[in-house]
């Protein structure tokens, strides 16, 4: 049995449930604030991180990358689809592109945008919340101008982000971008290669399970559950 502690809109997390989904995994999911530190997860995870997933009795797996390489190993054999390239070129590359996506663009763009609009909603203002930071914001969409024209690049000239086939960096990538596509904050026209790649992952049924949750107080941008926007 798989449980998932995650939050719904943590991008890590959107990317571990795709990539349980695409694997036709089912995981039990508890959801975390992760700024309550509780100590009963903190057991789990020092770090106080999401996600972390459990197997049965096996010990905490945490963070996306590692959680990546888990299923990868246990399941990746018998999957009738894998997501790890089969030649070590190609792993290093799709590798180096869920650091990127998961890394990168989450701290320089995605993450303050989903600490100032959505985790701040729920967070105490003794732990940071409150009002959003104008100043944070519009570096945060600057920044994923840039980020955009790099996956417009890499869409632009290969089939999927990471080479030929659908891998755990075309993942990485959309889930980011899937938290920022809800609050608005997406340019999609300034680059069609990189929205035809989305629209492409984002028609994929293992994304159904993201598009249907919101935030409350704050409904989705208008064209994020749309297939063809």
């Amino acid at each position: 049995m798989l449980t998932l502690y995650h939050h719904p809109f943590s991008p890590t997390c959107r990317f571990a449930r795709l990539v349980l989904a695409e694997y036709d995994l089912t995981a039990d999911l508890v959801v975390e604030r992760p700024w309550d530190r509780r100590k009963e997860f903190l057991m789990l995870n020092p770090a106080g991180t999401l996600p972390v997933m459990l197997e049965n009795d096996g010990p905490a797996i945490c963070g996306g990358g590692v959680l990546l390489e888990y299923v990868d190993e246990t399941r990746g054999p018998m999957a009738a689809r894998r997501l790890m390239p089969d030649n070590p070129d190609g792993r290093a590359e799709m590798r180096r592109l869920v650091d990127w996506f998961l890394g990168k663009l989450d701290q320089e763009a995605v993450g303050p945008l989903l600490r100032e609009r959505i985790y701040k909603i729920d967070m105490p203002k003794a732990v940071g919340g409150g009002a959003p930071d104008s100043t944070v914001l519009r570096a945060a969409r600057a920044n994923i101008r840039a980020h955009l024209r790099y996956i417009g690049y890499l869409a632009g000239s290969r089939n999927w982000l990471a080479g030929e086939h659908l891998s755990f960096a075309d993942l990485a990538a959309a889930a980011e971008l899937s938290v920022a596509d809800y609050l608005g904050d997406v340019p999609w026209a300034q680059d069609e290669n990189a929205r035809a790649w989305y629209a492409r992952v984002k028609s994929r049924p293992s994304f159904r399970q993201l598009l249907s949750e919101t935030v409350r107080g704050l409904p989705p941008a208008q064209t994020y559950a749309d297939l063809d926007f």
